[in-house]
């Protein structure tokens, strides 16, 4: 049976990793990015709840009229 041969392996991983390198390079320096972004105000929403909306009363039980 024969061995396997790993002696080109240390060369191929480097190779593939100086591919991605590149290609990962060209494709971040094709995005446009803004040079001084603003930063927008953001109103704070007040989400209006049903108990906040009407007037609510909690009655007990035993103060139920009979």
């Amino acid at each position: 049976m024969p061995q396997l041969d790993t002696s080109t392996w240390l060369i191929m991983i480097m190779s593939m990793f100086l591919v991605l390198f590149i290609i990962f390079q060209l494709k971040i320096s094709k995005h446009n990015f803004y040079f001084n972004p603003e930063t927008l105000p953001t109103k704070a929403q007040k989400q209006n709840t049903p108990w906040e909306t009407k007037w609510t009363k909690i009655y007990l039980p035993l103060l139920l009229p009979q």
